[in-house]
């Protein structure tokens, strides 16, 4: 079990404080799910470069290539590491017919994710994935690069000491913080991400 204290900061040997207020939103009322990122720029300090941005998305946590822990943002704050997410019941194969062919229809053009969003927005946990509001990211350095003659970029494998690290991560925040294994994903597993993202972590 990690301790946190008042302001939603881990004190663990493993784990370095780095918080980044910029990337803080709101009050985080509940914590239902963990996401794992990666964050498509081949350093760590790329990455607190642009949390150092006004207004800047991230992650309430950064694993460094040598397999360092960063905190970088409160337990008890939103972090907006999400974005659009797809429908959990369409995914799941478990809507009722009336919102599957809803979903469905919608699914055909990749302009109504934003439509989709909305409805996922609408309704309450468990009926959706977690998302921003409910949800501790997890972002591991990793840069996306085209191989050969892919269209889309393919991020680089996660590595060794990175996993590991991610393992124990993981393992402790989901005691912790009593989060089920079964909401722990990998980015594009609920979101409009590329599929090879965190594709190659393990926990």
């Amino acid at each position: 079990m990690l301790y946190v204290d008042e302001n939603g900061h881990i004190d663990a040997e493993r784990i370095s404080l780095k918080i980044f207020k910029n990337i803080e939103r709101g009050k985080m009322d509940a914590i239902n799910g963990i996401v794992v990122h990666q964050t498509n720029a081949a350093t760590a300090s790329s990455t607190f470069n642009s949390y150092q941005t006004k207004g800047a998305n991230g992650a309430h946590f950064l694993i460094d290539k040598d397999g360092t822990i960063y905190q970088t943002a409160s337990l008890l704050r939103v972090t907006w590491h999400v974005g659009k997410t797809q429908s959990r019941c369409y995914v799941s194969k478990k809507c009722e017919p009336v919102e599957l062919k809803m979903v469905s229809d919608l699914e055909k053009s990749w302009k109504n994710s934003t439509r989709v969003h909305r409805i996922e927005k609408s309704k309450v946990f468990p009926h959706r994935y977690p998302n921003n509001i409910d949800s501790i990211g997890i972002e591991i350095v990793g840069e996306s690069k085209i191989e050969g003659g892919d269209e889309e970029p393919v991020y680089e494998p996660v590595n060794e000491k990175q996993n590991e690290s991610l393992k124990w991560l993981i393992k402790e925040l989901t005691e912790t913080l009593s989060v089920s294994i079964n909401e722990i994903y990998r980015h594009p597993e609920i979101g409009r991400k590329n599929a090879t993202e965190a594709s190659t972590a393990r926990w």
